[in-house]
């Protein structure tokens, strides 16, 4: 049968389906009522089936502080670098290292500018600024030895996000979509929501950081605003019911799946399934990003108010979002690059993230979801503990050698300190924990293995992990 043959037999299909009492577009309005129906066969259950490991971790929720947060301001108390504050640092640990914006100049120490308190059963030290983190500092683990290998923002998000510094490599939640599939018939399974408090004009947060690169495309991240429509053109246009709506998506599916048969190609099939899932979100997102409904003691946890775009609403909008089955959710707060008023930039940003923080993970727990997600609060690298004057004022400049971060549920040993750095916080130097290392540990956690996790590329097998030795730190494990 030729191709015009094709398409007339595929047009007088749509005219009988149109007419019929069992249409498509009659099942996909039907399918509002009743998704699991039509959906459970369009869900994808992974690539990986069975899983090769135990699963802790049924989804993550990635906090990203977007920008850098200081180490020293945070999670690291360095009184040695207090007392040298002022004077020259010493060549020993900074000659032929790479540098961001100090390069070449003149190294002063600068030492830690808030107070540190210790909390918890363990009195684990972080900053008093943050005392609703350290009322959950025993259900956490604080990493404090972390490397990356990027030294500017744009790259070290990349590989923070995709152990690769190349723009067009699959982010991690693409890769656990793609590993694991989606367990929500009317989300994505990746979400981003990215948020902005006070202060300066940040730097900006490419779509690209959660993109499925060289995945699929329908594994990539879908953005969901906190303030207004949540979803650019979600809404119908005026005069466009719901069934109009519903035809025209099973027209353009008819087609595409006509496309589909004769060319087999998989993007083909990527709309098809886009087109459905966007008609579906029509209806569930709305309702979804409607945090009004939620008791009140639940907004005071978060401190948000619906509808102000908030860290603190998105974070309560992550909970709701892992609740619907959302395999993987990243949220973006901006504004850590502290060059200048280190002080009283770290202020500003605990005051904006700190109790969310700490609400997210009681909320969690007391729904008993914290045993299987993963939450992880991390920067894309940490700053120096030498002094950045040339920009007017008390900063710290970009720095990979050190930086801290935490995780928490799913496995995670609670209650833990893992790995320090050096006197006075520029290197680490013990249990030093790799973003390869880190995204390996993940992945574990999510039950997959990180060696065998791979996709054909350019005639390599490529992975989140990286090519180079990466190992799961089992000393994070419970």
């Amino acid at each position: 049968m030729n191709l015009q043959q094709e398409i007339s037999r595929e047009l007088l299909r749509r005219t009988f389906l149109g007419k019929s009492a069992q249409s498509l577009g009659a099942l996909a309005q039907a399918s509002l009522a009743r998704p699991e129906a039509l959906r459970a066969a369009e869900l994808s259950r992974g690539v990986i089936n069975p899983l090769p490991l135990p699963q802790k971790a049924k989804r993550v929720i990635w906090l990203t502080m977007a920008g850098g947060p200081s180490h020293l301001e945070i999670f690291d108390p360095k009184p040695k670098l207090a007392a040298m504050d002022g004077k020259p640092m010493p060549e020993s640990f900074t000659k032929g290292q790479q540098l961001a914006q100090l390069q070449g100049q003149e190294l002063v120490c600068f030492g830690p500018q808030v107070k540190f308190r210790k909390f918890g059963t363990n009195g684990t030290e972080i900053s008093e600024l943050f005392p609703h983190m350290g009322s959950v500092v025993d259900d956490i683990c604080i990493v404090r030895s972390m490397t990356t290998d990027a030294i500017n923002h744009d790259p070290a998000h990349m590989f923070m996000n995709s152990g690769s510094q190349i723009a067009g490599r699959p982010s991690m939640g693409s890769w656990v979509n793609y590993g694991l599939g989606s367990e929500s018939k009317d989300l994505p399974g990746f979400v981003v929501m990215v948020s902005i408090g006070k202060g300066r004009p940040p730097q900006p947060i490419a779509a690209r950081q959660w993109s499925a690169g060289f995945l699929p495309s329908k594994f990539q991240g879908v953005q969901l605003r906190g303030k207004g429509d949540p979803v650019l053109y979600l809404r119908n246009p005026a005069g466009v019911t719901a069934e109009q709506q519903s035809a025209d998506v099973t027209a353009i599916n008819d087609l595409n799946r006509q496309h589909q048969s004769l060319m087999d190609d998989p993007e083909i099939a990527t709309r098809i399934a886009q087109y459905e899932l966007a008609f579906q979100m029509q209806s569930s997102v709305p309702g979804l990003m409607d945090i009004q409904k939620e008791p009140k003691e639940t907004l005071e946890l978060y401190g948000c108010t619906p509808g102000d775009g908030s860290f603190a609403s998105n974070c309560l909008l992550a909970r709701r979002l892992a609740q619907k089955g959302v395999r993987f959710i990243q949220l973006y707060h901006r504004d850590w690059d502290h060059h200048e008023n280190v002080r009283e930039g770290i202020t500003l940003k605990a005051g904006e993230t700190d109790k969310a923080c700490a609400a997210l993970i009681k909320d969690l727990k007391r729904l008993d979801m914290l045993k299987d997600t993963l939450v992880v609060w991390s920067g894309e690298f940490g700053r120096t503990p030498m002094a950045q004057s040339n920009k007017g004022g008390a900063g710290r400049d970009h720095h990979n050698k050190a930086f801290s971060m935490w995780m928490a549920g799913a496995g995670v040993k609670p209650g833990l300190v893992y790995g320090a750095t050096d006197e006075l916080g520029y290197a680490s130097v013990e249990n030093i924990v790799t973003v390869h290392d880190l995204h390996a540990t993940m992945l574990h956690l999510l039950g997959i293995d990180h060696n065998t996790f791979t996709y054909k590329f350019q005639g390599l097998d490529a992975k989140l992990s990286g090519v180079e030795k990466s190992t799961v730190v089992k000393g994070l494990l419970a």
